[in-house]
């Protein structure tokens, strides 16, 4: 079973500052997290998690990473800026954008950080527009279908994302040309495995490509990034990925593969966010109505705007009702917000103990893509994120929205002027 983070006890005492729906994290998990991570790749002498902004971007979370020794992985403009103000710069920041605008490309040749080009029509796009840096790195992606055994995990040839394997040799060579002296390269193959083999079989796959890249290119590779795919188990009965068991069959692959290559020099690179944060946030609502036609709904304060990923994906989160964990689940319910979209249920059909007008659901697995999909939709607020923080200390890391967040961009119309705050 899952456990929360936080008792009722302690939920009631935040509620009577922080009134739900809010999104709340848990220091002393994620800290432990970086932290066997990096004892999992302690055998690579450069290995360095960049942590995925787009999965948590709030500057508190990235200053605790920081903290703990991981870099950043930015995707766009304004994580780039982000990750800037908390500290972060050069070799800290990995840059893996696609369709890029210039702005973005000239904020991350302005940090120092590594560009990790997503197509080779960039190779000249980034050359007439700032030049090539010294260090740059490129993603591939193989086509087809990936698999583990007989299990299809993922589709690459239907991505969007990374250079063919011809496109992938020649942009080397082209690069090198241009001046590049030390080069990258990543690949992003399946998305959320709940697998220790996932991330050997891709490191397989790169360390093999890597030989070939140099024997066909002469060029040096001075990291292999293995970037994210490594996720964790929503439902409360599957098995977690083991991050040692993981970190050992990377390793051996190194040995097999890098090493009698030359490539034992070569750093490891992660990009992992869901793995990072998401078993280390929930989302905390509170049940306001009851509805009882041709099936029995619980209707809560959160919806799909708080966490859009079971509407969006159908994704399963597991929840538990605080105070009544000891309860029977005899009360079937689809659990739901009050979006004007069908599809706003946190849980269809869910087992749960009898609930009541006034219970407190923790929904969990928010802390990756949670708060950082939300949106707008019929109005709706985004809610505060909160930190626990080791010594049991709340603090406020995001506040809640008002109408007049929702409303400030029409402040140059002076139509919504009763409602903004000025």
């Amino acid at each position: 079973m899952k456990t929360p983070f936080v008792t009722k006890e302690k939920v009631q005492e935040i509620m009577k500052a922080y009134p739900t729906p809010f999104h709340i994290y848990d220091e002393k998990g994620i800290r432990e997290n970086a932290r066997n991570l990096n004892k999992a790749f302690s055998w690579n002498k450069g290995f360095k998690e960049y942590f995925a902004v787009k999965a948590t971007p709030n500057p508190y979370i990235l200053k605790i990473l920081k903290e703990e020794g991981c870099g950043v992985d930015c995707s766009s403009l304004t994580e780039l800026m982000m990750s800037e103000c908390c500290g972060f710069k050069g070799d800290e920041i990995m840059f893996s954008s696609n369709v890029t605008p210039e702005e973005d490309y000239l904020k991350a040749r302005e940090l120092g950080a590594y560009i990790n080009l997503d197509d080779f029509t960039h190779i000249e796009y980034l050359d007439k527009l700032c030049g090539i840096p010294e260090t740059i790195c490129c993603r591939y992606n193989p086509g087809g279908k990936f698999s583990i055994a007989t299990k299809i995990m993922d589709n690459p040839g239907d991505a969007k994302y990374g250079f063919t394997h011809e496109q992938i040799i020649e942009g080397f060579k082209i690069l090198k040309a241009k001046g590049a002296k030390y080069f990258g390269l990543h690949a992003f193959l399946a998305s959320n495995t709940v697998t220790n083999e996932y991330y050997p079989k891709l490191a397989r796959i790169l360390f093999e490509l890597a030989v070939e890249i140099k024997e066909k290119t002469g060029v040096e590779f001075k990291f292999i990034n293995l970037s994210g795919g490594v996720g964790i188990a929503y439902e409360p009965d599957k098995a977690q990925n083991d991050i040692f068991a993981i970190g050992e069959g990377v390793h051996k692959a190194f040995d097999e593969i890098l090493v009698p290559a030359g490539m034992g020099d070569v750093a490891i690179f992660t990009e992992l966010g869901r793995y990072m944060l998401a078993p280390y946030g929930h989302l905390i609502t509170e049940v306001k109505h009851f509805k009882h036609t041709y099936k029995e709904y619980a209707g809560v304060d959160a919806c799909a705007c708080n966490l859009m990923r079971p509407a969006m994906y159908g994704a399963y989160h597991h929840i538990t009702v605080l105070g009544k964990e000891d309860k029977p689940c005899d009360h079937k319910y689809d659990v739901t917000g009050g979006l004007c979209e069908n599809n706003d249920k946190f849980a269809i059909d869910r087992m749960l103990p009898e609930l009541e007008i006034g219970d407190i659901l923790c929904i969990h697995d928010t802390g990756a893509h949670g708060f950082s999909m939300g949106y707008n939709y019929n109005g709706k607020l985004r809610s505060a994120e909160l930190l626990l923080k080791e010594d049991g200390d709340v603090q406020l890391i995001r506040r809640a929205e008002t109408p007049a967040d929702y409303f400030a961009t029409f402040d140059f119309t002076g139509i919504m002027d009763k409602y903004l705050n000025k």
